[in-house]
């Protein structure tokens, strides 16, 4: 009994250490390799418990999770032979545990390297074959879907698949900068002043319109007048007419006595008059005669 109590402990560790020797875990976000003596042995191990042959057997576990790469601001040339300095990241993540060890013995920084190289080779055949005004303009969406292509096609035989390549900032040297804004510049002035003669042009077909309708319109309304004047003038002429031929002699007198009125009732005025001319004859005669 004490043997048993001895031995039961040091049969529960041995129990242990066979168990740690001989097995290993892959977990959810991990992918494993299985070598010996430097040769790889297997490769496709889903999450589990998997068994190993200790010293003989070496197990490489990498990280399966989206890894994020941010690069350097790089200096591209565009097809005008101009200068953009380009900030961007890529996204990535071991497609094959095999010739992921194979290419980069597992390690990231020396995937990072290689792949950098590869972006930056991308965005170079990339921004080659575009302006500067295409490339601060254009779409990036297409431009940047068109790199993650390129790239995850590049980056095959790094055994790691390239999930996205985004360009985050696109900045102009400085020489550069100062020449683009100018021919912005001159470009924006020229379509203003462009629209600036669209805009007189049709201001002044505007007035000439307007000029050409005040003119119509002050001739009819001249000619509405002058018609309303005669049909005026016309009536009362046919109104003192029959008032004259209703009573010739009242007629007489009354236009006399306003002749008389207009003429006299001028304290300044001077008249040279013959006393015997017709002027005077309601004063020398009330009948008139």
């Amino acid at each position: 009994m004490n043997k048993l109590k001895t031995f039961l402990p040091l049969g529960l560790a041995g129990l242990v250490i066979a168990v740690y020797a001989f097995t290993f875990v892959v977990q959810q976000y991990e992918v494993a390799i299985k070598l010996r003596l430097g040769q790889i042995i297997g490769d496709d191990y889903q999450p589990g418990l998997h068994f190993k042959v200790p010293v003989l057997n070496n197990i490489k576990v990498f990280d399966r999770r989206i890894q994020t790469m941010d690069s350097r601001p790089e200096r591209f040339l565009t097809i005008e032979k101009k200068d953009v300095i380009v900030d961007s990241y890529t996204k990535w993540r071991i497609s094959n545990a095999a010739q992921f060890f194979r290419s980069t013995g597992g390690s990231i920084a020396r995937t990072s390297r290689l792949l950098s190289e590869r972006v930056n080779t991308s965005l170079r055949n990339e921004f080659g074959k575009r302006t500067i005004q295409e490339v601060v303009s254009d779409d990036r969406l297409a431009l940047m879907a068109l790199l993650t292509k390129e790239v995850n096609e590049n980056a095959q035989d790094l055994g790691i698949e390239v999930v996205d390549v985004r360009v985050k900032k696109i900045d102009l040297p400085p020489e550069v900068s100062e020449s683009v804004y100018s021919r912005m510049r001159a470009e924006r002035e020229r379509v203003a002043r462009d629209l600036r003669a669209q805009g007189g042009e049709a201001a002044e077909r505007i007035r000439a319109d307007a000029d050409r309708q005040r003119t119509v319109i002050v001739a009819e309304a001249f000619r509405e007048s002058e018609e309303t004047r005669g049909e005026g003038d016309a009536r009362a002429a046919q109104i003192f007419a029959n008032a004259f031929n209703q009573d010739r002699e009242f007629y007489a007198f009354f236009r006399s006595l306003s002749a008389y009125r207009s003429a006299l009732g001028q304290e300044r005025d001077v008249m040279v008059l013959d006393p015997d001319s017709d002027f005077f004859r309601f004063f020398r005669d009330p009948a008139g005669e």
